[in-house]
């Protein structure tokens, strides 16, 4: 029980690498959710269709998109001056290029019809959600884009924080079709079921996000520091 406890708060640096490495494998896999929800070709999730909107206009990787949109909301998450952990960092980098992996490995054709790929898009729903589980038992932080979407809330106490991530959703949604993304049903279903699924896939593991307590970067780096001093 007591290694366990140590484990989940992240108290010393083998409890940390295993946790970072938990993260990596959970966001390697949630890559491959994100890649079924754009394989199933009906319209890709609100943040997906900027990414694949920058990729197709500028003629980059999907992947490298994705690093650039992470460090860029990294970066205003810190200005914000919410709390920053490991796991943000893998975030950033690990998602994008496992989609760039499954899309080199060409495992699932895309889907040619709409019976075909709106299963193919809630099967990719339920991966994302469960590897969610997977990386914020870790307790080393959130992606970027959670962390931005409570920054703002905090920010504007008066809207209802389910108003400010249609915001945030919209805006990406709007920009990333200026530029050529994959705007459909399955960008409706992505919006409006992944926090339904989610919730779901949750309560069947008996996990509340809620309880979890993320270490800060710092704290990581004090336990770091603390046993090789």
């Amino acid at each position: 029980m007591k290694k366990w406890q140590e484990l989940r708060e992240n108290r010393s640096v083998k409890a940390i690498i295993l946790n970072m490495l938990l993260v990596t494998v959970s966001l390697f896999v949630n890559g491959f959710g994100i890649y079924l929800t754009i394989q199933a070709n009906i319209g890709a999730g609100p943040w997906d269709v900027l990414g694949l909107g920058i990729s197709k206009t500028l003629g980059i990787l999907y992947g490298t998109t994705s690093i650039f949109i992470g460090i860029v909301v990294l970066f205003i998450d810190i200005l914000l001056r919410e709390p920053i952990g490991l796991a943000m960092f893998i975030d950033a980098i690990v998602v994008g290029k496992s989609v760039d992996f499954f899309n080199w490995l060409n495992l699932v054709p895309k889907a040619g019809s709409m019976w075909t790929g709106i299963p193919m898009m809630l099967a990719g729903l339920v991966i994302l959600a469960y590897t969610q589980y997977g990386y914020m038992i870790a307790s080393l932080g959130c992606g970027p884009k959670d962390t931005l979407l409570v920054g703002l809330a905090k920010r504007f106490k008066k809207i209802p924080i389910g108003a400010v991530s249609i915001f945030l959703w919209s805006t990406a949604t709007f920009i990333g079709w200026l530029l050529g993304g994959p705007v459909g049903v399955g960008t409706l279903i992505c919006a409006f079921g992944a926090g339904p699924i989610m919730q779901m896939a949750f309560q069947s593991v008996h996990f509340d996000a809620t309880q979890i307590k993320h270490q800060r970067l710092k704290d990581s780096w004090k336990v770091f520091t603390h046993q090789y001093c």
